[in-house]
């Protein structure tokens, strides 16, 4: 289902680096002008994610279910691209309620409890669907 596309890209200090951009499902993506994830040299970076399964949010009105469904995809891609949690240096957390941060918090450690990757936890005003709640975006780090 994905599409990987590989480019050369060259740092600043003139080292030539592979880019690999890698398209999920989702028709937004040539739109808006993103991928579902992009790795460079050894960085991972995986677009936000909300749990949306079948084109339809999943779980509506359960942050915890949410953010695991959601962290359940980010580990999947990651695994495709031979990589795991343990990669995973940064989370990123946009959430509709901050009030149920316990929730999402409950969901998040039981996926990176002993990982402890840097994490951020925002409340935003809306996420694109009503009934979603969080959207979660990662980075990683190549061994």
């Amino acid at each position: 289902n994905m599409n990987v596309i590989i480019d050369k890209y060259e740092n600043l200090k003139g080292v030539k680096l592979m880019r690999k951009n890698i398209s999920g499902n989702s028709p937004w993506e040539d739109i808006v002008g993103y991928s579902r994830a992009v790795r460079i040299g050894n960085i991972f970076e995986i677009a936000g994610t909300t749990a949306v399964r079948d084109g339809k949010p999943y779980a509506a009105g359960n942050a915890y279910e949410q953010t695991k469904y959601i962290l359940e995809n980010i580990k999947k891609l990651l695994e495709k691209e031979g990589l795991g949690l343990k990669n995973v240096i940064r989370t990123r957390m946009f959430v509709t309620d901050i009030s149920k941060w316990e929730e999402y918090g409950k969901a998040h450690g039981e996926f990176f409890r002993d990982i402890k990757p840097v994490a951020t936890m925002v409340e935003v005003s809306s996420l694109i669907d009503k009934e979603l709640m969080i959207e979660i975006e990662v980075s990683a780090v190549v061994d």
